[in-house]
């Protein structure tokens, strides 16, 4: 039998953790559907929703949706396993990143690199690879402008952001599986160009486990 003394000690790390103003957000969201369900009456919901717009850490925010039943609520979470969530910062001082050109050769973009409102990445017989899984977003919307002849331009994304793919395929593939909504406040990517017998492959993948010492 399990008793007080077994279980571990609390991790109030998170807890102290400042929120953003995607995170309340969520909360707002999760106490919608709770009030819509019948899980909270409106004056639940109206005296919760505004301790939420003042909560300034998890710890408040969590109070707020710990006795709800969240799971059966059907509103979007963040995805299991992501050891955080893409979020749009204020300028951090560094250029950000505006294009990659790759003729007959290969280029990049990855890491913890600045990124804004747009990415111009070109493939002459070539290769061009855009992963940002780590990037710092400065603009809510990042339009990426590819122009793939005889090459590729390959596109890996995490899996909160929302994404839209609007190409043009000539004797090449424009596309993949990645379309769709993200959660709230994550960037929206859009993926606008053509592949002229070349390819444009946009994919989700879920960022690297954080290294362990």
């Amino acid at each position: 039998m399990t008793t007080p003394e077994d279980l571990p000690a609390p991790d109030d790390r998170r807890a102290r953790l400042r929120a953003a103003d995607s995170d309340r957000e969520l909360v707002h969201q999760i106490l919608s559907a709770a009030m819509a369900g019948g899980s909270l009456s409106p004056a639940e919901y109206e005296e919760r929703a505004g301790r939420a717009v003042t909560a300034k850490t998890f710890g408040e925010l969590d109070e707020l949706t710990d006795d709800l039943p969240v799971g059966q609520l059907g509103v979007p979470m963040p995805f299991v396993g992501e050891p955080s969530t893409s979020r749009v910062v204020a300028s951090t001082g560094r250029r950000p990143v505006a294009h990659r050109f790759a003729l007959m050769s290969a280029a990049e973009i990855k890491g913890t690199v600045v990124v804004a409102d747009s990415i111009t990445a070109t493939a002459i017989m070539g290769a061009v690879e855009i992963d940002l899984r780590e990037v710092e977003f400065t603009a809510q919307v990042l339009t990426i402008r590819c122009a793939a002849i005889m090459g590729a331009v390959d596109i890996t994304v995490p899996p909160d952001v929302s994404v839209e793919i609007n190409g043009w395929p000539l004797m090449g593939g424009f596309g993949g599986r990645a379309a769709g909504p993200g959660v709230p406040g994550a960037p929206t990517v859009r993926v606008v160009g053509f592949a002229l017998m070349g390819g444009v492959e946009v994919k989700r993948k879920d960022r690297k486990e954080p290294s362990r010492r």
